[in-house]
């Protein structure tokens, strides 16, 4: 497989990434056959550090595609929800959340996900979301065109911030400013068509123009490095509350907008409660 030499200071946008994508379906292939035997079965849940629910399906998953980059890319970085970070030598680093929704994947619940995405220079290139059970996938990659099952998807448009569709995972992942300012933002859209609950599956869904927003905090890199090309290559935009670029060493607070458009009516709501940065404490990972 001849995979793209990343050259110092590359034009991310012109990168030739046919093998990873090629790389990428693979990984998601192989997470898929450890997730799906243990979907609505007596699979028994364990209490991580932070308090979140990891299962055997989270750390198979993971191990697996693992296997495929150690034979594959030896040279590329691996960072993993369950299994942690592995160094390489190339300046690329594939980072790896199982099952994003671990919560839901225990409930029974097909609205979690498989993320994959490969950072390049400190920046998602390409990203995809994996729903297993429902056989879907969206993939992006930066300078081209987000596809869900292979056909091309676009964000939709969004006249008003009163006329928006916002998600997010829960309000439990929130500080209590964050929430506050969560609210005030929320207060602002068509709040009666809020959703609740979904992970990496929302932002799969504004990609495909089923939401308008998503709003969220207390994420680490796996958690969002695969949404960016998702969102972005569907004509979306993905920053943090102070509508910063997502990168390696973001903050957390994450916003996914299908209309770049209503970013300043975003901001400006967020940017009376810091974005939620004033007061939110040290950063640490809520998702599960």
């Amino acid at each position: 497989m001849a995979l793209t030499q990343i050259q110092p200071g590359a034009n991310r946008e012109d990168m030739n990434l046919d093998a990873e994508i090629a790389l990428a379906h693979r990984l998601a292939d192989a997470a898929r056959a450890e997730i799906l035997p243990l979907f609505r079965t007596s699979v028994v849940s364990e209490a991580k550090g932070d308090a979140t629910p990891v299962t055997i399906a989270d750390r198979n998953a993971e191990e697996a595609m693992r296997r495929i980059l150690k034979a594959e890319v030896p040279q590329d970085g691996v960072t993993g929800e369950e299994l942690g970070i592995e160094t390489g030598i190339s300046g690329r680093q594939w980072v790896l959340d199982p099952v994003d929704g671990t919560t839901a994947f225990l409930a029974g619940r097909p609205i979690f996900g498989t993320l994959i995405a490969l950072v390049v220079d400190g920046f998602p290139v390409l990203g995809m979301i994996d729903q297993p059970v429902l056989g879907e996938r969206w993939l992006g990659v930066a300078g081209k065109g987000t596809t869900f099952n292979g056909q091309p998807v676009k964000a939709r448009a969004c006249a008003r911030l009163d006329q928006a569709t916002i998600a997010t995972t829960g309000p439990h992942y929130f500080s209590v400013e964050q929430g506050e300012a969560f609210m005030a933002l929320a207060g602002q859209t068509d709040h009666k068509r809020m959703v609740m609950g979904g992970d990496c599956y929302n932002y799969g869904c504004l990609a495909s123009g089923q939401l308008d927003i998503v709003c969220e905090a207390g994420l680490k890199l796996h958690d969002y490095a695969a949404l960016v090309p998702v969102v972005e290559g569907a004509g979306g935009l993905m920053c943090d509350w102070r509508g910063e670029p997502l990168h390696v060493g973001s903050d957390g607070t994450v916003l996914a907008l299908g209309d770049p458009a209503r970013l300043e009516d975003v901001l400006e709501v967020l940017a009376g409660y810091d974005g939620g940065h004033a007061h939110a404490g040290p950063h640490h990972d809520q998702h599960d």
